[in-house]
C-alpha cells in the first residue's frame, strides 16, 4: 500500500497516516482479505481452485495464505454452483448444445475436464436420471 500511494504522488506523511488507519481497521490483513474475497467469489462468480489461486496470487497474496484460504473449498462444489444458474438460461437448448455450453462455460472458469464431466453427470443424475446429450 505504501508503494501504491507513493506512486500516486501522495506525501509520505499522508501515506503513513493512511496505512496506519488501514491497519487499525484491519483492512491490510491478507488472511481476512483472502477469506472474504473467496466467499464473495463463491457466492457471486464461482471459479475453479486453480483460477482462485491465480487471482489471489495476482493480488499479491502469499502462496501459503492462499493455500490455507482454499483448504475448505472443493472444485466439484464450485463447478456445480457456477453452472446451476446458467442451466436455467440454457434449458431451451437440445442435449448436445447444452452439453457443449456447459463444458465450455466451466472450462472458461478454469475447471479441468474430469471435474466438468463429473459436474455434468451429477447434475443430470440429480435432475432426470439421464444424460440429455445421449
Amino acid at each position: 500500500m505504501n508503494d501504491y500511494l507513493s506512486k500516486k504522488g501522495f506525501a509520505p506523511l499522508v501515506v503513513d497516516g493512511v496505512v496506519q488507519r488501514l491497519r487499525d481497521e484491519n483492512y491490510l490483513n491478507d488472511n481476512t482479505f483472502a477469506k472474504n474475497y473467496l466467499e464473495n467469489r463463491k457466492r457471486n462468480k464461482p471459479k475453479s481452485l486453480f483460477a482462485f489461486r491465480y487471482e489471489l496470487g495476482n493480488k499479491g497474496i502469499h502462496p501459503t495464505i492462499i493455500d490455507q484460504s482454499l483448504a475448505g473449498y472443493d472444485d466439484l462444489e464450485l463447478a456445480f454452483l457456477a453452472v446451476r444458474p446458467k442451466i436455467r438460461l440454457w434449458q431451451h437448448l437440445d442435449g448436445e448444445s447444452l452439453k457443449k455450453k456447459v463444458f465450455g462455460y466451466l472450462r472458461y472458469r478454469g475447471f479441468n475436464f474430469s471435474v466438468i464431466q463429473s459436474t455434468w453427470q451429477d447434475f443430470f443424475d440429480s435432475r432426470s436420471g439421464s444424460d440429455p446429450s445421449k
